[in-house]
């Protein structure tokens, strides 16, 4: 999970949160594994998001073992990190879980097949990441890790995915195995599942070149990329904008 701290591969818009016991009884794992939508009792780190009992995406992040202890880090939007501690520690009623961003702890990322860390589980292309001591002289990743993602046509974070406005699936949670089907309930589970079994996913998040983006569909703009996040009926979609990840899917009528 750790790596040696390597110069300009931080990525300043991620935080971590730490969700530990606080008595030996506890299981985090079990804790998280009744709300969140992926496998926490499989293979670390997975993506996984927080959703509405709708089903609709409130949060994602990435969830990792602590390198040490039974606790699980969720590598998160920094923007998004309290938000998310707040709904987290709502469900934790009288539990003995703390629930706690880690300022000295950083996420950080490289674009290089071998690089130091662990390739994205969402997709290998977009290179590989990991969890290190944050340093002083620490380089900001940012814009790379954007551009890479969005060439992959990946959506994360509020701004793309919307807060409670997009079905878990029609986020790609399926095809960037951020979900899974057979872990048993969570929150927003009954939908998703609902929506998996029928087939039934009409609208994606879709990043186009900005040109071609719809402004009644568009969710987030990149100028400097010449692109956009679009949420778009399938039969919408153009081809070529249709990552390589992502199968032709017919719609099927409401």
């Amino acid at each position: 999970m750790t790596a040696p701290r390597l110069f300009a591969t931080r990525l300043f818009t991620r935080a971590l949160i730490r969700v530990a016991p606080l008595d030996p009884q506890e299981d985090v794992a079990g804790f998280l594994q009744g709300l969140v939508t992926n496998d926490m009792t499989g293979p670390l780190p997975v993506w996984a998001a927080l959703l509405s009992p709708q089903g609709k995406a409130l949060f994602d992040f990435l969830v990792w073992p602590e390198a040490e202890g039974d606790a699980l880090l969720l590598d998160c939007e920094a923007a998004q990190a309290d938000a998310l501690v707040k709904r987290l520690s709502m469900y934790r009623l009288r539990r003995k879980i703390a629930i706690s961003r880690i300022p000295d702890l950083g996420v950080f990322w490289s674009a290089a097949a071998d690089a130091a860390g662990t390739p994205d589980p969402r997709l290998a292309a977009l290179g590989r990441r990991w969890l290190a001591p944050v340093g002083a002289d620490d380089a900001p990743a940012d814009t790379e890790w954007q551009e890479r993602r969005l060439a992959h046509g990946v959506s994360e974070g509020l701004a793309e995915l919307g807060s409670d406005q997009t079905l878990w699936l029609e986020c790609n949670a399926a095809e960037l195995h951020g979900v899974s089907f057979t872990k048993g309930c969570y929150v927003g589970q009954e939908n998703t599942a609902r929506m998996n079994w029928r087939q039934k996913v009409n609208r994606r998040l879709m990043v186009v070149p900005l040109h071609q983006s719809d402004p009644a569909r568009q969710r987030a703009a990149y100028p400097a990329l010449g692109l956009a996040v679009d949420h778009l009926r399938v039969e919408a979609i153009n081809p070529a904008s249709r990552p390589a990840w992502l199968p032709v899917i017919e719609a099927e009528p409401e």
